[in-house]
C-alpha cells in the first residue's frame, strides 16, 4: 500500500516477498532464480518487474484462475416442442434415465446396445440448456497472481478460505518469534482460545457452494463439502492442524464486522482471566460467480459500465481504481483475505518477551434498533464509534485523543460515503478532534466481508511499523454529499512517524445492523503503561528477552524471503486418545501438555447460596 514511500530496503523486502509468493522467484543453492535464469542483481530485477508486481496484487481486474468472468456457466430453463407431425426421439445412456420417468416418455432399451435406450416423447420436454454469461462486475481484491496456498501443504480439496486459513494462521504463529510449545509451557491448555470465522462460510465448489449445486449440475455431493463448509471452520482448522489446542474456541459472525466480534470475545476472555493467550482471525473467500451476482443484484457492487461512467473520456474501466471511498463512486469491490493475530495478557507478554505491536483497548458492538431495510445503515454506528473514542480518552486523556486517526469502513458505496462521513464528522466535532485523519484501505484491498476489520487492524499496526497512514490514492476529490468539516480525508499518504499516532479507531458497519468499532493503542503507549504497572526493572528485563524473540522473528522473515518457509499443517499427528487423559477430582492432565487443567472451580453464585 505504501511501497512508494518506503525506504529502499523495506520496499525491496516487500517486493521480494511478493515475488516469492507469486512464484516469480525461487531460490536454488542460495541464489534467486527467475524464469530467465539466475538473478545476479536482485534490486535491478525487482525494479524491472515492479510494474508487473504492482499490477497483479491488491484490487484489479478479475483473473480467470478462479473462474472465467467472461464465460460463467449457466442453464436456461426451456420448453422443447416437437415439430408438427414429427416425433421427438433421442438416444440416452441407460445410466441417465430419470428415476421417475415422465408420463409422456416412452423408453426402450436398444437391442444392439443394452447400455443405451431410445426415448420417444409425446408432447413437450422441459429441459435445461447449457449457456454462459459474462459478469457485469470484473474487479476484485484478489490474492497475488500466482500465489497458490493449496500447493504449499496437502490441501486435500479444502475450500479456498481454509487454504488461506492454514497459510495465514501459520504465518501468525511463526512470526511471533516464540515457539508455540514455549507458550503452552507457560499456560494451562484451557487458558488458550481461538476465535475465528468466515461471515459467509465456504462457498466455493469444495464447500457449501458445491454441495448445494451438485444435484443441479449432475454431480455427487462429496463427504467433505458439508463439514468443511461450516462458518467456524477457520477456528477449527487452527485448533486441529496448526496449534493442537484443547482450549476455548468459537466463531462469531456479524457480516462485515465479523472480525471485531471475534476480537471482542478474545479481549473479554483475557480481561476476565479465563484466557491468557487468544488467536483471533477471519478468512473469507467470497469471489465466486454466485456471490458476486448476489451482491450485484442488490446494487452493492461496482459494475464495469458504472466505473466507466465515473471517468468521462475513458474507453476502459479502471479496475485498480474500482474502490473510491468518500468520492464519486458506484459500489464496493469484493475481496478475499485471511488474517490472524495473537493476543497475550500483559503478564504473559512480558514473561515471554513477546514483541508488542499494539494493544486492544476495547471493542464495542451495537445494533441499529428497528429497521426498514435489513441492509441499510442505521444509528448503531454512532454508539460504537462514540464508545471507542470515549474509551480511548479514558485511557490516554484528551490530549492524546487528538493524536488519533480513524480506519474508516469506507466501502465505496454512495450510501456509505454519506452515512459514515456524517457519523465520523459528528464524533470529531463532539470530541474536539479538529481535522481528524481518515484512512480507508478498502481502496487498496477491497471489501473482504468478514475479514474487513482485520485488514484495517493489520494496516494500523503497519502505521506504527513504518510511520505512514495510507492515503486513499484511488480518488482525486471528495464527493459533494459527504460531511467533512471536522475530518481530514487523506487522499495521499500522511507521514506521522513511528510514535506520531497514539491510537487508531477501527470502524465496521455490516448488513443487518452489525456495527462494531475498536480502539487500538500504539505500542509506545502500551510500553509506557506496562512500565507504570510492572516497574522499570521488570520492563528492562523484558527488553532484553525481547531481543532474542525479535532475532527469531527476523530469522523467520529471512526464511520467507528465501522461499524456505512452509505453512504448519499437522494432519493426524499426535492425536490424543482416551489413554492420554488422566482424571482426578482436582485436575485433568493430558499427555504432551506440561500444565494441568484445574477442576477447582469457584461457585459463581456463592452470594446467592
Amino acid at each position: 500500500m505504501i511501497a512508494d514511500v518506503l525506504d529502499s530496503t523495506s520496499a525491496n523486502q516487500t517486493y521480494t516477498d511478493l515475488a516469492i509468493l507469486m512464484n516469480l522467484l525461487t531460490v536454488r543453492d542460495g541464489v534467486y532464480q527467475s524464469a530467465e535464469g539466475p538473478v545476479l542483481d536482485l534490486p535491478e530485477w525487482l525494479a524491472s518487474n515492479k510494474q508487473y508486481l504492482d499490477a497483479n496484487t491488491l484490487v484489479r481486474k478479475l483473473e480467470n484462475n478462479l473462474f472465467d468472468p467472461a464465460a460463467i456457466p449457466k442453464h436456461i430453463l426451456s420448453r422443447l416442442s416437437p415439430v408438427e407431425g414429427e416425433p421427438m426421439n433421442f438416444i440416452l445412456s441407460s445410466r441417465h434415465v430419470p428415476t421417475n420417468i415422465p408420463q409422456n416418455w416412452c423408453v426402450q432399451t436398444l437391442a444392439n446396445n443394452p447400455d443405451q435406450v431410445k426415448v420417444c416423447i409425446k408432447g413437450d420436454l422441459m429441459t435445461l440448456l447449457q449457456d454462459t454469461r459474462e459478469s457485469l462486475v470484473k474487479s476484485a481484491g484478489q490474492l497475488p497472481t500466482g500465489f497458490k496456498p493449496d500447493k504449499l501443504y496437502p490441501s486435500r480439496n479444502h475450500p479456498r478460505g481454509l487454504q488461506m486459513t492454514v497459510y495465514a494462521a501459520s504465518d501468525a504463529i511463526k512470526s511471533m518469534g516464540i515457539d508455540w510449545d514455549t507458550v503452552l509451557a507457560h499456560v494451562s491448555p484451557d487458558q488458550v482460545g481461538v476465535y475465528a470465522s468466515a461471515a459467509m462460510s465456504q462457498l466455493d465448489q469444495n464447500g457449501t457452494g458445491g454441495m448445494l449445486q451438485a444435484s443441479l449440475l449432475g454431480k455427487r455431493v462429496t463427504s467433505k463439502q458439508c463439514p468443511l463448509g461450516f462458518a467456524e471452520m477457520p477456528a477449527d482448522f487452527v485448533n486441529a492442524y496448526i496449534i493442537g489446542s484443547l482450549g476455548g474456541t468459537g466463531a462469531n459472525i456479524g457480516a462485515c464486522a465479523t472480525f471485531l466480534y471475534n476480537l471482542k470475545q478474545g479481549l473479554d476472555d483475557i480481561r476476565s482471566g479465563n484466557k491468557r493467550v487468544v488467536i483471533v482471525g477471519a478468512s473469507e473467500a467470497p469471489i465466486t460467480p454466485e456471490v458476486i451476482e448476489g451482491y450485484r443484484t442488490m446494487g452493492a457492487l461496482a459494475q464495469d459500465d458504472e466505473l466507466l461512467a465515473l471517468d468521462p473520456g475513458a474507453t476502459e474501466p479502471n479496475h485498480q481504481r474500482a474502490c473510491r471511498p468518500f468520492s464519486s463512486n458506484c459500489g464496493f469491490t469484493l475481496a478475499e483475505a485471511a488474517h490472524y493475530v495473537v493476543l497475550f495478557d500483559d503478564s504473559l507478554a512480558i514473561e515471554l518477551g513477546a514483541t508488542i505491536y499494539g494493544a486492544v483497548a476495547d471493542v464495542f458492538v451495537n445494533a441499529d434498533g428497528y429497521k426498514k431495510s435489513i441492509s441499510s445503515p442505521g444509528i448503531g454506528n454512532y454508539l460504537t464509534m462514540a464508545k471507542a473514542v470515549a474509551a480511548t480518552r479514558a485511557i490516554l486523556g484528551d490530549q492524546a485523543l487528538r493524536n488519533t486517526y480513524v480506519q474508516a469502513h469506507g466501502t465505496s458505496t454512495p450510501q456509505n460515503r454519506v452515512t459514515e462521513s456524517r457519523i465520523l464528522n459528528e464524533i470529531s466535532k463532539t470530541f474536539g478532534l479538529g481535522e481528524w485523519p481518515v484512512a480507508a484501505i478498502k481502496s487498496y484491498v477491497g471489501h473482504s466481508i468478514g475479514s474487513a476489520a482485520a485488514d484495517q487492524l493489520v494496516a494500523s499496526l503497519g502505521v506504527w511499523r513504518y510511520g505512514y497512514i495510507p492515503g486513499i490514492k484511488t480518488i482525486d476529490h471528495l464527493a459533494d454529499d459527504i460531511q467533512s468539516s471536522h475530518l481530514k480525508v487523506l487522499m495521499d499518504h500522511q507521514e506521522v512517524g513511528r510514535e506520531g499516532i497514539d491510537a487508531a479507531i477501527i470502524n465496521s458497519k455490516g448488513f443487518g445492523g452489525n456495527n462494531a468499532s475498536a480502539s487500538i493503542l500504539a505500542p509506545h503507549r502500551v510500553r509506557a503503561m506496562l512500565e507504570t504497572k510492572h516497574g522499570v526493572g521488570i520492563m528492562a528485563a523484558y527488553e532484553r528477552s525481547n531481543e532474542e524473540v525479535q532475532e527469531r522473528a527476523n530469522a523467520y522473515n529471512d526464511a520467507c524471503l528465501m522461499g524456505k518457509s512452509l505453512p504448519i499443517y499437522s494432519f493426524g499427528e499426535d492425536v490424543k486418545q482416551d489413554e492420554d487423559v488422566s482424571l482426578t477430582k482436582a485436575e485433568i492432565r493430558v499427555n504432551g501438555y506440561k500444565n494441568a487443567i484445574s477442576l477447582d472451580l469457584k461457585n459463581p453464585y456463592a452470594d446467592m447460596c
